[in-house]
């Protein structure tokens, strides 16, 4: 049995859409950190969601958290912004799925509803779909992925549709929650400074606009290498300013 874990707070934008994908699986657990506005009605809407509550401990340990939930030996984990495909569904179940493979899906990634294939985000491959008892995720904070070290991993050929982001604000919220991680996990283990949040920042920028070839992609590809840019700055500017008022 595959249980497909979902990580929630106030995500009613695309869960409705994300869900009505689901509704072949057995079972959807909705992990959620505290919504206040339709997230949890709208999953209540659906009969294979299953809804836990609990706190938010970093996304390496709250998905792994969530797994525990769940009833399947087979977890596959989405975002609440993430749309299983149909063909990649009937690809899922078509598996004679073997205890030591962790499967890769590919994830397209979207902003102003434009398929953004530069700055990176393409291709994007994720370890999505893996053997509960055999592996899990690191416990990082921020970048979590699913351990792969001595399993055979697979790829699927069918992706998920991810809608990332809709606006420059959300670039804007996710920047200070994602930065505001990071510090958080690396303070009194990875050094900063100003000079290197600052090279870090630029490099990013090129990176994703000259060398992911973020040009071609006209706004979008400047305003994503630009994020990418800011992120890093902010990044290690953050760590810089919490390794300074640390104590071991």
């Amino acid at each position: 049995m595959i249980s497909v874990t979902i990580l929630t707070k106030n995500n009613e934008r695309y869960l409705d859409e994300a869900l009505q994908a689901l509704q072949s699986f057995d079972e959807v657990l909705i992990y959620d950190n505290g919504s206040t506005d339709n997230t949890l009605k709208i999953a209540e809407k659906y009969p294979n969601v299953t809804i836990s509550k609990g706190p938010f401990l970093g996304f390496g340990r709250t998905h792994n958290k969530a797994s525990t939930l769940a009833k399947g030996d087979w977890i596959l984990s989405i975002d609440s912004d993430e749309m299983v495909t149909p063909e990649l569904a009937k690809e899922i179940a078509r598996l004679n799925m073997k205890k030591e493979c962790v499967y890769s899906i590919p994830r397209h990634n979207y902003y102003n509803d434009k398929f953004i294939k530069w700055c990176g985000w393409y291709p994007d491959r994720q370890y999505r779909l893996y053997p509960r008892n055999m592996t899990a995720f690191t416990d990082a904070d921020v970048h979590e992925q699913v351990i792969v070290d001595g399993m055979k991993v697979i790829a699927l050929q069918n992706p998920i549709i991810h809608y990332s982001y809709s606006s420059v604000s959300e670039f804007l919220g996710k920047m200070q929650h994602y930065s505001e991680l990071f510090a958080t996990q690396h303070c009194g283990k990875k050094k900063s400074s100003p000079i290197k949040a600052f090279s870090h920042g630029i490099f990013a920028f090129f990176k994703s606009y000259f060398i992911k070839k973020g040009f071609l992609g006209g706004y979008e590809g400047f305003l994503i290498s630009a994020y990418n840019g800011h992120t890093a700055f902010y990044k290690y500017i953050k760590l810089y300013e919490a390794n300074k008022n640390y104590k071991a």
